[in-house]
Parts: structure tokens; C-alpha cells; sequence
């Protein structure tokens, strides 16, 4: 999900995160909060003015640190993606004739409204059709060919507990609304939030055409089926389980939990080799679906698939289309006011759907090699650091330790941008449809994944891309990624002095290598399979270790009557606060045998590497956003992933003079690694 004036307060804002900005500064005390004190709340300390004086802009759900880096980074990608699409002679399957062609029709309204909804008639007619249970499942494998995902999804992985192949693998789906429990709370918001949704659906199948008794009736009929599917999925808190997704078997045994559906057959529909075997992530989800597939009628069938068709074509259809997806997906679910700016909406798409062309040009004016440089001497601090932490714990049987400090050695790193690009070999992309283009898009993902069946997996891929305001640590390669996107100001600052850039990126590094150690990632070892490394009794410390985080993070309220989950939210609480813990000592062995740094505005390397992290996580979201990402978001709201790791740290508690009774120092603190 995107962690979506008054005029002075965006303009100070904006020049910490733009390096090309003469008044620049690292941090700039003059966001701070001077009636506030650090040991009380240490994010309203930090950020008390800059929150009293901000405004979210009517086209964003949030405004924050993360926002306004994203905006730049869009405009510099948008700077290539215009100068591309003037280029109408690049060579044809070149990374400028993808990606401008792409933006241009992306761009191209009048031609987008003038197909109005032709470009989806074919679909809908091919769905008509449909007679049977034996139709139905081809037609699902048809869409799913297509990259559009009904009932479930399909798609080629590596095996969980076998590193070293890549497999069938088939997971719960075809809900319209974020998770299972949009459809099953009970709560008056909820059912409001029903009720809005119905009358979405319904207000699309009105553009496709159907009377208003007809189309209500028809969203009805979407609800009931996707509720039924909702019933039968895991929550987003059992998503988190790593083994209650894991149940390969062979597909004779998975054509028995699916009576009268055979896998063999949707196989060669959705156009895989042959498969043996399959991983079927929740198991009671297919039965059910099953059922469904028989019990339901092919009329309510075809409604359910004409509305996922719809639903997935929306955003490239015309603008009557646009605006109702944009009215329920964005104002509604997320509190948007309006819709960003058409070449905004463009440059993102083209990142999302041909990132690795957009990233090879992107990274030429945007990442230097002195970049990935520095970063690698960070992370090999932090490394460092880690390791020492992982040889003090004291709750750790020294069998337990030797594995960690292998799958520690073992993490990989990727940097900036891909030093070896996939390409697009085989994909036209050109001017003349934007929905077809989205199309083309849409299979050949789906027949490039299909190919990785029986391969063994290709660990120098990445899963972001390079303009990409994130970062990532991978369970099944045990890697680290940072893109280029995020090695920027105020995460990543060549000026900015030590302290910053630790409590900034060298927390964020620290972070993802907690990920390999926290409740989920610790269950996969070295070599990224699902295996149980632990010793039962240093995995029982653990657990009531990081059920300390749960609890604490119960307890906060963002909005009142709404409390963070802290058993969803458990391994990003975990992450940042092993990954403070860890930064902040890498930053004071960088500081060993060198003069003590001065003080920056009165402050102490010490204080400024807090101010760093509470700089970067600086954020307003609409009410919309905060209930939406309480609900199926693993991170935490900015306010509390701020303070919420440094009331457990003694080091924050000393570097700003906290006593017992302070609101910041917790009776009984929760540490980990």
C-alpha cells in the first residue's frame, strides 16, 4: 500500500527530502515541538510543529516523510518517462520504446474514452457462455492466464521446505474488499463499509450496462459469493504463519479436496507444463471453494466473474469507469479527496508494470557508484553489530546461537538496481491501446512465471524495483534488498553527519536483517527453507520474548476505539526494534578511535540518531487510511513505530536523561535481539 499547505511548513518538509535544494538540512529543528518533552512522546517532540502546521494534500490519503520522497522520485521519473515518450524512434523492445510508448498510452485520454468499455466486451462474451462446472473452470484459467485472479490465485514458487525448486503453488483469493475480515466484522463501520461497497459494484455493473434492478441484484449476488469465500480464508494474523500455508501433496490427493474440479486440466489451461505435486496454502479454503463451483448457479457464477473482470479493468478503461473505482478503492477505503494528476497515475503504473526498464534508466542520474559504496560499508557495520548482539543474548542456548550466526553470515545483499536485468523478450507494448497494452502486460507475466516450473529458483532476481521508495528482506533467498528509490534523503545522506544516517538507513538495514529473526522469519533457515532451527526451549524464550511486543502494541489506540493489533504487526514491531538496537551500536563502533563528534544544534551524535529515526517515520493519514491499515497493514502507525521501540530502549532513555515514572521508559521493557 502507498503511505499516502500550509505553504512553509511543505517547503521545509520537501527541502530535507530533496538534495538538490540550497537550504538544505539534515534535520531541521524547527519541526520540533518546544513545548513537548522527548521522554514523554518522543514522535511529537520531534515532529510536534511540523504536524501542527501540515496539511494533507486533497489527492493523498497520508502526508509524510515517505510521501514527499515519493513525489520527488515520481517527478524524476516522470522527467524520463516524458523525454521517452517524445522518442518515437527507439528501438523496438528497447527499455526507452517500453516505457515511453507505455506512459503515452497511458496518457492518451481521448483515445481511452473513446473505447469506453469495448476493450473488456470480448471477456464478457466469452463469460456468457459459460454452461458448466467444466466451463467454469476453464474460464477461470483463462482469466488467470490473463494475470486477472478469480477465487484464487495460481502461481510458480519455490518450495518452502526445498530452496532449490520451484513449484506449483495455489493460494485464497477473489475477494473485491482488503481482507476476510471486511467482510465478517460486525462493528457498525464495518457494515457501513458493506454497504458502500455493494452499492460500488452495483454502480458498475450499471456502466456495463445492466438496469438498476438488475445491477443491485447483481452486486448482491458479488457480495453473498465473496463473502462465502471470506468464511472460508485465513485472517491476515494466520497469513503470518509460515507452515499453515504449506501443504504440498500430489495432485491426485489435491483433486479429492476439490471434488469434480482436476488440476491436471486446469494446468494445461492456464498454459503450465505438466506438474506432479502442488502447495495448496489453505487447504479448507478450496474445499470450499469447491463446493461453491457446484452449488452455485452458472448464472451467479458468470455475475461474480463479469464483476472481476470490471474490477480489474477499471483503471484503463474510460473515465467513467476511473472515477468509480477511484470513488470506493481511494476516497472511500482511504479517504483521498481527489484523484492525483493523470502523468502522477502514469509514471506509477509504468513503474509497477515495466520497473526494471523505468530503473535502468532511472538509476543513470539517480544512484552513484559511491552510493553503493557507502551502503555496503554501513550494512557491513551493522552486520557486525548483529553478530555481536546475536554473542551476548543470554536467553540463547549456544546450539541455537551457531545457527544464527550462519543465517547471519549466509543473508545476501542487492544494492541500487539489478546487476542482471530479465528484460522483456517477447512483449509488445505500443501507442495505440492502453487496455491492450495492460493486457499484453498481464500474460506475459503470468506465461514468464510459468516458466520457472521445475527450475531451479534464480536468487539474483529482484522483487522490487529500482525506483522503489522501500526496502526488503526475503525469507526464501535470505537476502536483503535496497533499492535505489530509498537511497535518498532523509533515509540516505551523503551530508548529513554520522548519527543522522544510522538512526535513518542504518535503522532501516537493521530492520530488515531483524526480519530474518523475527517470529516469522526465524522459522526458515540459512538456505531459505521453512525448517525448524531452533531448540524447543530457546524457541519458547523467544516467543514469550516477542509476546512482550505483542502486548505493548495492543495496548495503543491511533483512533479512538481502534487499537493496533500487535500479533499482526508483530514481526515489522520486532524488526524496528532490533533493528534500532543494532544501528544504534554500529553507529558507536563507527565513532571508535575518532574524535568525539560536536554537537549539532546542541544535540549529541546519541540524540540526533533518534532524531533520525523519528524523522523518517514523520506522517499525518486520514481517519479512512489509520482504520483501513489497522486492519491489513503488518506495520505500524507512524506515531507508535516511533515511540513504541524506543520506550523499550535504555539507550534512548539515557541519551535524553528519562527517569522512571517518564511516559517514554516502560515498568518492565520488551527486548529481543
Amino acid at each position: 500500500m502507498n503511505f499516502l499547505r500550509k505553504v512553509f511548513s511543505f517547503l521545509m518538509l520537501l527541502s530535507m527530502c530533496m538534495a538538490t535544494m540550497a537550504q538544505y538540512k539534515a534535520f531541521d529543528t524547527a519541526r520540533m515541538d518546544s513545548g513537548a518533552l522527548a521522554c514523554d512522546n518522543f514522535y511529537q517532540y520531534t515532529n510536534g510543529t511540523w504536524l501542527k502546521n501540515t496539511e494533507i494534500p486533497p489527492a493523498f490519503s497520508s502526508w509524510g516523510t515517505w510521501d514527499i520522497l515519493g513525489t520527488s522520485l515520481r517527478e524524476r521519473s516522470r522527467d524520463i518517462l516524458e523525454t521517452a515518450a517524445k522518442n518515437t524512434s527507439a528501438a523496438k523492445g528497447s527499455s526507452l520504446q517500453l516505457i515511453g510508448d507505455y506512459y503515452a498510452s497511458c496518457m492518451d485520454l481521448d483515445a481511452i474514452e473513446a473505447a469506453g468499455a469495448k476493450p473488456i466486451e470480448p471477456f464478457l462474451k466469452e463469460i456468457d457462455a459459460l454452461k458448466d462446472a467444466k466451463d467454469l473452470r476453464k474460464e477461470i484459467a483463462m482469466m488467470h492466464r490473463r494475470g486477472v485472479q478469480p477465487v484464487f490465485g495460481f502461481f510458480i514458487f519455490l518450495d518452502e521446505k526445498d530452496s532449490t525448486t520451484n513449484i506449483a503453488n495455489v493460494g485464497q483469493g477473489g475477494l473485491g474488499l482488503p481482507t476476510r475480515d471486511h467482510y465478517t466484522n460486525t462493528d457498525e463501520k464495518s457494515k457501513e463499509l458493506r454497504d458502500k461497497y455493494t452499492a460500488h459494484v452495483a454502480r458498475m455493473f450499471g456502466l456495463l450496462g445492466d438496469n438498476a434492478d438488475q445491477a443491485k441484484a447483481n452486486a448482491d449476488t458479488v457480495l453473498k459469493m465473496e463473502t462465502r469465500l471470506a468464511l472460508a480464508s485465513k485472517t491476515p494474523v494466520e497469513l503470518r504463519e509460515p507452515e499453515g500455508y504449506y501443504h504440498k501433496m500430489p495432485v491426485a490427493e489435491a483433486n479429492k479436496l476439490m471434488p469434480g474440479f482436476s488440476w491436471e486440466e486446469y494446468g494445461k489451461e492456464v498454459g503450465a507444463a505438466k506438474f506432479d505435486t502442488i502447495n495448496i496454502g489453505q487447504p479448507a479454503f478450496f474445499t470450499e471453494a469447491a463446493k461453491m463451483m457446484s452449488d452455485v448457479s452458472i448464472a451467479d457464477w458468470k455475475t461474480y466473474l463479469r464483476w472481476n473482470v470490471v474490477n480489474a479493468a477499471a483503471g484503463s478503461l474510460s473515465k467513467a469507469f476511473d472515477d468509480a473505482n477511484f470513488d470506493f478503492y481511494n476516497r472511500t477505503l482511504s479517504g483521498q479527496k481527489e484523484q492525483l494528476p493523470r502523468w502522477r497515475r502514469c509514471t506509477r503504473a509504468t513503474d509497477n508494470s515495466l520497473g526494471e526498464a523505468l530503473g535502468e534508466e532511472f538509476v543513470k542520474t539517480n544512484f552513484t557508484p559511491a552510493a553503493k559504496q557507502r551502503m555496503n560499508e554501513l550494512i557491513d557495520n551493522l552486520f557486525a553489530a548483529y553478530k555481536e548482539h546475536i554473542n551476548k543474548v543470554d536467553w540463547m542456548s549456544e546450539d541455537t546461537r551457531k545457527q544464527a550466526l550462519v543465517k547471519l553470515a549466509a543473508i545476501k545483499r542487492k544494492i541500487g538496481y539489478p546487476d542482471k536485468m530479465r528484460g522483456y523478450a517477447g512483449l509488445t507494448i505500443d501507442r495505440k491501446s492502453y487496455f491492450d497494452n495492460d493486457s499484453r502486460l498481464g500474460e506475459f507475466f503470468v506465461k514468464r512465471n510459468l516458466k520457472d516450473l521445475g527450475m531451479p529458483p534464480d536468487a539474483t532476481r529482484w522483487g522490487m524495483t529500482a525506483a522503489t521508495l522501500n526496502a526488503q528482506y526475503s525469507s526464501n533467498f535470505n537476502d536483503i534488498t535496497f533499492p535505489a528509490g530509498i537511497l535518498q534523503p532523509p533515509f540516505f545522506d551523503f551530508k548529513a553527519d554520522d548519527a543522522i544516517n544510522y538512526g535513518a538507513i542504518g535503522a532501516v538495514i537493521g530492520h530488515e536483517l531483524t526480519h530474518g529473526f523475527d517470529d516469522s522469519g526465524s522459522l526458515y533457515d540459512a538456505a531459505g527453507n521453512l525448517k525448524m532451527w531452533w531448540t524447543d526451549a530457546d524457541r519458547k524464550k523467544f516467543e514469550e520474548k516477542a509476546d512482550c511486543v505483542t502486548k505493548q502494541f495492543d495496548a495503543y489506540e491511533p483512533e479512538k476505539g481502534v487499537f493496533i493489533n500487535g500479533q499482526l504487526t508483530l514481526g515489522e514491531n520486532l524488526a524496528d526494534l532490533g533493528g534500532l538496537s543494532i544501528a544504534y551500536d554500529a553507529m558507536q563502533k563507527s565513532m571508535q578511535g575518532k574524535p568525539r563528534p560536536e554537537k549539532i544544534d546542541g544535540f549529541t551524535p546519541e540524540q540526533r540518531f533518534f532524531f533520525g529515526w523519528g524523522q523518517v517515520w514523520s506522517g499525518k493519514y486520514r481517519p479512512e487510511l489509520t482504520r483501513l491499515l489497522i486492519q491489513s497493514d503488518p506495520h505500524s502507525i507512524p506515531e507508535f513505530r516511533v515511540n513504541g521501540p524506543l520506550a523499550n530502549m535504555t539507550e534512548f532513555s539515557q541519551a535524553f536523561g528519562c527517569k522512571v515514572g517518564d511516559k517514554m521508559m516502560r515498568d518492565k521493557p520488551c527486548r529481543v535481539w
